[in-house]
């Protein structure tokens, strides 16, 4: 019963995430987290209520004297079966705050086709359609170790610019993200400016945001985050290798007032 509730919320999560026309998308969009809050809220009291019956459960396997084997071993699958349930519903109710946060669903059509086309002539960038999500490899975009955005990608950032300021997304805002590898900053030069990965992220998306508000992209639609090398996008390499495909710029667009 618990796995179909589940999956009957996520059912209802994917609509609501595809809900999109092409005269109400900001309206849409806004809909969508209304709704996204209320069912987050709603997992999390399932998910605080498992938790206690989770423990009851426990309580009981740890006292079971005088239970036969059979109902032993039918406390233990339900404990199984609960710590199962739990773990995908805090696995969803992340998804969904991110998704919540960022605002990260598909944008309308005309939009998504003109970021599909500019990710295609620049090898520095990727578009995910479905959360309307912009990826600059960092490596390409910055100069080695600095948040100095190189000349050879300027270029491609004032072009982003003008898709942004187009009639199709100028009602969009923007979301910039930055996103490092696990390898320390040891140079002391570096480390004066960016004493952390954390401050390189920030320092990296805040030089991105300067880019394009020098670009006519208005300071009120832009806002900065930095992760530092806590949201790998893929697993780094042993003892502190680092992986390229981790130190990128992401570039949400959302709506206004997400």
């Amino acid at each position: 019963m618990r796995t179909v509730k589940l999956s009957l919320i996520f059912l209802l999560c994917v609509c609501v995430f595809l809900v999109s026309g092409c005269g109400s998308e900001l309206q849409d969009l806004r809909i969508q987290n209304d709704t996204q809050r209320g069912l987050i809220v709603d997992l999390e009291s399932e998910l605080q209520s498992n938790a206690l019956q989770l423990e009851q459960l426990r309580r009981q396997l740890a006292s079971a004297k005088g239970m036969s084997d059979i109902e032993v071993e039918k406390l233990q699958q339900d404990i199984a079966a609960l710590e199962e349930d739990i773990a995908k519903k805090k696995e969803l109710i992340a998804s969904m705050q991110e998704r919540l946060l960022f605002g990260g669903a598909a944008l309308p059509v005309e939009l998504s086709t003109m970021l599909e086309d500019f990710a295609e002539k620049h090898d520095m960038v990727t578009f995910d359609s479905s959360r309307g999500v912009i990826k600059f490899k960092s490596d390409l975009l910055f100069e080695k170790g600095s948040d100095k955005v190189g000349s050879s990608a300027i270029p491609a950032v004032k072009l982003l610019c003008g898709i942004l300021n187009s009639e199709e997304a100028k009602k969009f805002d923007v979301i910039i993200a930055g996103h490092t590898d696990d390898i320390p900053i040891l140079k002391p030069a570096t480390r004066a400016k960016h004493p952390t990965n954390w401050h390189l992220s920030v320092h990296r998306a805040i030089a991105v945001l300067n880019v394009m508000g020098s670009n006519n992209i208005g300071s009120k639609r832009m806002s900065v985050r930095g992760f530092g090398e806590y949201r790998p996008f893929v697993e780094n390499k042993p003892n502190k290798g680092g992986n390229p495909q981790n130190r990128r710029v992401e570039i949400y667009i959302v709506a206004q007032g997400v």
